[in-house]
Parts: C-alpha cells; structure tokens; sequence
C-alpha cells in the first residue's frame, strides 16, 4: 500500500524506500514487480528491467495473477519503449497463463490499435466486454478503445456514440478517486476533440493533481492546459512530470508540442528527438492510442 499510494502521488523517494523494504522482508515476485514499477517511474530502465528478471526468477508455481500480471506490466513497459513485437510477446504468455486477464487483452487490442490494425483491436476489446458478468472500472475504457477504432475508420457517428456511453458511465461513478474516473473523463473529452469540454477537462484534472501527483496524470493535466493554450501553465506542469527522470516518449512528446506552439522551434526538435530516444516508432497512431492501455504509464 505505501508503494502504491506514494507512486501514485509522485513521492518517488518515499514508494522506493518502501519497495525496497517490502523486497527484504519477503523476496516475493510481487515485491520486485512494485520494485521495478518504482525504477520504471523514477526513469531508471536498466534497474527496473532487472527487478522484471528477479520477479521471474522467483516465480512460484500457482502464482497465477501475480504471474501474469508481471509479464503484462513488463510488456507495457517495452510497449512504451515502442518495441512491440516484444510488448506482444509478453501479454499473449500473460494469457497463456490467465486466458481471460483483461489488463493483457485491452493492452493488447491498444497495441493493435497503434499499429492500424483494427479489427484485430476490436476482438480484444469484444473478448473482455463479453466477459463482464456485471459492470467494471474497464468498460468505459473498452468504449473508449471503441470509438478510437470508428473515428481511425472515419465513422465519426459511430465514434460520438460510443464515447457518450463511456461519457455516462464515467459521469455516474466521477466521484470513485480511487477508480481514477475523473482523469478517465478528462481524457475521453480531450480524446473527443470538442471544444466546448476543454475548460471542464482542466476543471477535473486541476482537482485531480490535487490529490494525485503521478507524472501520468501530470500529463494529462497539461494536455487539458494546452488545449486551452495556457501555454506558460502547461509547460510548468509538463516540466514538473519530466523532472521525476521518467522516460516516457508522450510526456517529451507533449513538451515539444507546448515548445513549438510557443515558438520555441530549437527547444522543441531538441524534445522530439528524445522521443525518438525513448520510442523510435511514436508516430500520429501511437499518440491517439497513448491513454488505451492499463498499468505502466496508461
């Protein structure tokens, strides 16, 4: 709990130390999965990569949940990277092992998404829709998924519909912090591209950040700022995301845009380049399916 509870509000130094406490006391794969989460957030690859390694290591047979959960979280973390023959690999043997974990197949239906191919997508997405027996945190997210999927096959219809059911859905439970519902409805109304929500997603996110300090959530708070070109303020809080030491291709990506839509045109090929560093291949599809995938930086 205090791994998690400190990384989701930014205090890195605080959720390392208590994963470094929770590794000595059990050596457990769960353990060294939070500990390569905290690495991962504090930018340091190499680190985390090597906690990935042990937490296989360890791995004790019946370690079912843990055992997939691992392997998911590890194949975003190469998804991130943009190697994603290799975030492939690991969530199809996440399924291998738990067939119907939702966090593989929706992290798989936003690689396939990211890649163009669509009706691959969709079938991931129908495959954990069909398995919700009652209503779950995923299924604005699968609607979500969805409707990138119609407006990417320019049925602009088919998309507004689908991202008014999430809308509702998201709107019914907005007050669940604990689920991340209002950073979820920031970004469906940022991902919607109506003019008339931006002021609302920077309402939600500025309450969010008050209570949640990630560098993800940083982001989307600066998305929400610069959609309302309060350049000065996004570019503050993009800075403050960065500064965690997290290599994260969107975030550089979203401070070369700020940079170039100030003016700043040496700045922002100075950032575009580290994108490239990050993820070779971050591209226009990867930048739409960026907030489509659970766990890791989602």
């Amino acid at each position: 709990m205090q791994v998690t509870a400190n990384l989701a509000m930014g205090k890195l130094e605080q959720a390392n130390q208590a994963a470094e406490q929770l590794v000595d006391l059990t050596l457990s794969m769960h353990a060294f999965t939070l500990q390569a989460l905290v690495k991962t957030a504090q930018g340091n690859d190499q680190e985390a990569l090597q906690n990935f390694r042990y937490a296989l290591e360890v791995e004790e047979a019946g370690e079912l949940s843990h055992s997939a959960r691992t392997r998911t979280l590890l194949g975003r973390f190469y998804y991130e990277r943009g190697d994603l023959q290799r975030a492939k690999d690991f969530y199809q043997e996440a399924l291998r092992i738990a067939p119907n974990d939702a966090s593989a197949l929706l992290n798989l239906a936003q690689l396939e998404l990211r890649q163009g191919h669509y009706r691959a997508a969709e079938r991931y997405y129908h495959r954990v829709a069909q398995q919700q027996v009652s209503p779950t945190v995923f299924d604005p997210l699968i609607l979500r998924g969805q409707a990138q999927i119609k407006a990417a096959q320019g049925d602009r219809t088919g998309a507004e519909t689908l991202w008014a059911e999430a809308e509702t859905q998201l709107r019914q439970s907005v007050g669940s912090i604990s689920l991340g519902h209002r950073r979820d409805l920031a970004r469906l109304l940022l991902e919607r591209g109506h003019s008339q929500d931006i002021a609302e997603a920077v309402s939600l996110m500025a309450a969010e950040v008050q209570l949640r300090r990630d560098a993800d959530t940083l982001g989307t708070y600066a998305w929400a700022l610069t959609e309302a070109k309060r350049w000065q303020e996004a570019q503050s809080i993009i800075q403050t995301a960065l500064d965690s030491g997290i290599r994260s291709a969107k975030l550089w990506h979203q401070a070369a845009a700020i940079a170039q839509a100030t003016g700043n045109k040496a700045e922002a090929n100075t950032y575009f380049q580290k994108v490239r560093a990050i993820d070779p291949n971050f591209n226009e599809k990867a930048r739409r399916a960026m907030h489509l995938g659970v766990g890791l930086g989602s």
